[in-house]
This record gives structure tokens, sequence and C-alpha cells, in this order.
């Protein structure tokens, strides 16, 4: 199914405000060295939910920064209904995961890159088919 254009609308609304007030929460924190971004929203076609995918540099610490996201999700929820009074009649549920896929693309890259592509050692490729 695809998205509406009210979908759209919002999840990009959704994005952006999300993304500047995430980077002020982890400032406010003290955290420093860390970026975070918010890479996809996808709204329900109600229009009641909206998950939030989130990619945290550096990963090792994205579970446990998405976790303490979630913990507050109703503070953040609040903030960016403030802040989208004028655009949103009402404000979705947010659920916030980790974004891993450039953590997905990174293994493959190397992958391809390194001794585990098969097409550059041909070894490993026997190995596999004999299992």
């Amino acid at each position: 199914m695809t998205e509406s254009n009210r979908q759209k609308k919002i999840a990009g609304v959704l994005q952006k405000d999300l993304s500047s007030l995430l980077q002020n929460l982890l400032r406010e924190a003290g955290q420093t060295g860390i970026i975070i971004s918010v890479s996809k929203v996808n709204v329900t076609v109600d229009l009641s939910q909206a998950k939030v995918y989130v990619s945290v540099f550096p990963s090792d610490k994205a579970d446990a920064i998405v976790e303490e996201i979630n913990a507050i999700k109703s503070s953040i929820k609040h903030q960016i209904a403030q802040l989208t009074k004028d655009q949103l009649r009402k404000m979705p549920e947010l659920s916030f995961y980790n974004d891993d896929s450039l953590d997905y693309i990174d293994r493959i890259e190397k992958a391809v890159k390194g001794d585990e592509n098969p097409i550059k050692n041909p070894e490993l490729l026997e190995r596999r088919k004999k299992k």
C-alpha cells in the first residue's frame, strides 16, 4: 500500500522536528561524540501512529540510546506537538526504532572487499559447497 500525500507530509514534518529535538536532547544531557539522526518516519493510514527510525553513531551505543528515547517518548511527543501545533491537528503516538541499515551496508561492503567474498576467495566457495 502506498503512502498518501498527507502521510508523507506528516512524516516529513515529524522527521525534521524530531531530528533537531533529539540532537538538542543529547546536547543537554551532556552526551558528546554521538550523532543521532532520524532516517525515516512511517505514519499509519489513520495518522495515529508513527514509527520513527533513528541512526546513531557510534552504532555500539544505538540500542541503549533508542531505549532511553522510548523511555521519554511522552515528553518528546509533547514537545513535538508544541512545535507542530499549526501543522498537525492530532499528534500521532511515537515509537522509536534503531535503523541499522548503515551497519548492514557496511557488512556487505566489507564482505565484497574482503576475504569473505567467494568470488575473490574460491576456497571459501568450495568450503560452503561441502557444508
